[in-house]
């Protein structure tokens, strides 16, 4: 059994064994009793690692012993091994050759936060959002089928991510083609069979066996001239495996299910790969884990400790207190509207924590609805709801809302229903890189016919642009950062603003810049040394087309500021609403990039985009200089 640690360590650990594994080649050289203390220092690396970086880790001690006996079975990276989310990749990532990177893990030029084809040849797919592992590496088994090759596809896949619908219908198109390809199923949360012990292991180990294989393919093969003694034989396996295991959802799918075994048993685990290794179809592997499995404080709080902040040296001095996060105003106007308004609904696809949805759901549960990774029925749930007379409120991540944009059109926007997104994490997030980065919401909610778009400058203007959206009779978005605000003081009231009603916040000269959300703060002190005028524009739809033509008539050059793509965002509704008027005068867009901006601090990544006091004073400089 995995040996249990009580503290992360804040100095490397001995790892002699882990050091001669540094590949999966390595690793297959050695015996297998070694492999038990191979998952021991693995779990210690990782812990230090992720102590040194910051990240999630929770998942990652979980699939300890699952990388290792697949690594350790399949000939990677020749068998394409696919990793759902991301999270759990960590051990991966660390027994494929980039062990002594791992301290520069979601770093700036370090390592991804997430597996990526581009970084290892073991990374066969790159994600960030969950769900995609089947559908991918279905992709490849079919590719390889067609390419007349042997290599072997596996998907692993977390219970949590089996929630979305896009899983089940990989798992409903491998079964149509009778795809050669191996589906785990971590189950860490026990959220879908907690039969687990020495009956379902062995069990597992028979009915994956070549005996068992070749005896299920003979009677096949004399019972399929009498169809219906084949049928009635094939439903009496699959309820007599029903009765013993829990698959029989996945048997009816038409996947060879085999399962729930430990998955911190690493005899059983490697036995059990090795005979489904060479099955032919669809086989499906439903494994047990601990999530934080080795790491006393994880087993108790896997929530808590889901990932952890970088660990300070000690005695370093503490760090300066910071106003509340937006995710947190979010949630406190939550609960302040929920208490003057009875219709209001919360929903979340799975981001209770991360959207700050805690105080709500306990205050408020029968209103409280989350859905599991599912973004595309939240969405369409609270268009359902929203018809019947509820106010819901849909909190979701930037990056996340792209998944469901057919249900924003087609179920919520083209009824005008009254449905308010709270749009956590847009714009640049940080360590965790592109596939989380929320950079196009502006652009693709600007389009949407009768969408309210409101982009706050501060805390305070987020409580107010909430209210503002709860009480629009029809689509709302809120769009706000991830992280702390400038610290302005908050209201307690639950006021509203005027729609499409910008401010001006500095009257200046020659140059006007228009903000769109959070770096109002950083354009009024890049327009102290320039003398600018400064609008915070509140609304990139309905836009203040009254401020803009106001501005473009007083001042020789506009500049826009958002932290969003620069294509088709708010600075382009500007140069819209300028061209239909008629007016000429020059603008520049500052935005996000035409090109992904990789993983780094947030200051580090504004900064290399030109979107931080200086770099939003450098560019007015340098545009006026070629006038």
């Amino acid at each position: 059994m995995p040996k249990t640690l009580h503290e992360i360590p804040r100095e490397r650990p001995l790892t002699p064994l882990l050091d001669t594994a540094a590949t999966p080649d390595q690793l297959r050289l050695l015996a297998e009793d070694q492999l038990p203390e191979l998952a021991h220092q693995l779990r210690q690396f990782l812990l230090y690692s992720v102590g040194q970086t910051g990240g999630h880790f929770g998942a990652g001690l979980g699939v300890v012993e699952l990388t290792i006996a697949l690594h350790y079975v399949f000939n990677t990276p020749d068998d394409r091994l696919v990793w759902d989310v991301g999270h759990q990749a960590y051990p991966h990532k660390i027994l494929t050759g980039r062990r002594e990177q791992m301290t520069t893990l979601r770093q700036k030029n370090g390592l991804a936060a997430f597996p990526r084809r581009s970084e290892s040849a073991y990374d066969t797919f790159g994600v960030g959002h969950s769900s995609t592992s089947i559908s991918a590496a279905l992709g490849m088994a079919i590719a390889a089928r067609l390419q007349g090759l042997s290599r072997k596809s596996i998907a692993v896949i977390g219970d949590g991510a089996l929630t979305a619908g896009m899983a089940f219908e990989a798992l409903n198109h491998a079964a149509d083609v009778s795809a050669d390809m191996l589906v785990v199923l971590n189950d860490n949360d026990m959220s879908i069979s907690h039969n687990v012990g020495g009956l379902s292991n062995y069990l597992a180990k028979l009915l994956s066996s070549s005996t068992y294989a070749h005896l299920r393919e003979n009677s096949k093969k004399v019972l399929s001239r009498l169809p219906h003694a084949w049928e009635l034989a094939r439903k009496t396996e699959e309820h007599a495996k029903g009765m013993l295991l829990s698959g029989t959802l996945f048997e009816e799918l038409g996947w060879n299910y085999i399962g729930p075994i430990d998955g911190h048993d690493l005899p059983t685990l490697i036995a059990t790969l090795r005979n489904m290794r060479d099955l032919k179809g669809p086989q499906f592997l439903h494994i047990v884990t601990k999530k934080g499995k080795g790491f006393a404080p994880a087993e108790v709080d896997p929530i808590g400790y889901h990932a952890i902040t970088k660990l300070e040296k000690p005695n370093a001095a503490p760090k300066a207190s910071s106003g509340p996060k937006y995710s947190a105003v979010f949630g406190q106007w939550l609960c302040d509207m929920a208490a003057a308004d009875a219709r209001l609904v919360g929903i979340t696809p799975a981001m209770k924590e991360g959207s700050d949805l805690i105080a709500f759901s306990e205050q408020y549960p029968e209103r409280y609805f989350d859905v599991a990774i599912a973004e595309q029925h939240a969405v369409t749930l609270a268009a359902g709801m929203a018809c019947d007379g509820s106010k819901p409120v849909v909190a979701i991540y930037s990056t996340f809302l792209q998944r469901a944009y057919d249900q924003l059109i087609h179920d919520v926007a083209v009824q005008n229903l009254d449905v308010l997104f709270a749009i956590d994490r847009a714009g640049l997030v940080g360590e965790d890189g592109p596939t989380h980065a929320g950079s196009f919401d502006l652009s693709y909610l600007r389009c949407i016919p009768g969408m309210l778009i409101m982009t706050p400058s501060d805390e305070n203007e987020l409580r107010q642009m909430l209210t503002t959206g709860h009480h629009h009779p029809g689509p709302a978005a809120v769009r706000y950062p991830r992280g702390t605000g400038p610290g302005n003081p908050i209201s307690n009231t639950l006021d509203s603003l005027q729609i499409g009603q910008g401010e001006l916040r500095r009257q200046g000269e020659d140059v006007a810049i228009l903000v769109f959300g959070v770096q109002l703060s950083d354009a009024l002190q890049a327009a102290e040394g320039l003398n600018a005028t400064v609008a915070n524009m509140r609304f990139v739809k309905p836009l203040d087309t009254e401020l803009v033509l106001k501005l473009a008539r007083s001042h020789r050059l506009l500049v826009t500021v958002e932290e969003n793509s620069i294509m088709g965002g708010a600075g382009s509704a500007v140069s819209e609403c300028l061209a239909a008027a008629g007016v000429n005068v020059p603008v520049l867009h500052l935005g996000l990039p035409d090109h992904y901006v990789e993983h780094a601090k947030p200051a580090q990544m504004l900064a290399e985009c030109g979107l931080d006091a200086d770099g939003i004073a450098r560019a007015i400089e340098q545009r006026l200089t070629q006038s």
